[in-house]
């Protein structure tokens, strides 16, 4: 009896630990340290994708991502569709892509957990070394 209750404590210690992807994230700018955008990450036929939800500097909530190529060629950035075909790895999140609306460039992409709340989402050409990096934070 006490060993069932054991390991009912500690599965309710776990779960409350858990954290998911799921959710809305705020972004930070890797250079000037300035929340940009709200991107909302979601699942889609076992896939992630996150899509900008929030333009925070309201001057630039109407641009279109002129740069973007494709598909996404003259979309609006609001809306936007900017993380692609995510899947869960070992301890983190990457297969799949990232669009800077800024310069219209794709990017492979890896996410990992940067501490409670706080994601480490990074953008490289080749290996992960030639990249750059942001935290985003969980929007409350």
């Amino acid at each position: 009896m006490k060993k069932r209750i054991v390991i009912l404590l500690l599965l309710i210690c776990q779960s409350s630990f858990s954290q998911t992807i799921l959710g809305k994230w705020v972004t930070i700018d890797d250079e000037t340290r300035n929340k940009k955008a709200i991107v909302e990450i979601f699942e889609d036929h076992g896939k992630l994708y996150g899509k900008i939800i929030d333009i925070l500097d309201p001057e630039k909530r109407k641009q279109k991502c002129t740069k973007c190529e494709g598909a996404d060629k003259d979309k609006p950035i609001l809306g936007l569709t900017i993380i692609k075909g995510m899947t869960k790895k070992e301890d983190g999140y990457e297969g799949g892509e990232i669009t800077d609306p800024n310069n219209g460039k794709t990017y492979r992409c890896m996410i990992s957990f940067g501490g409670k709340d706080k994601l480490i989402v990074r953008g490289y050409l080749g290996i992960s070394l030639f990249g750059r990096s942001q935290t985003w934070i969980r929007q409350k």
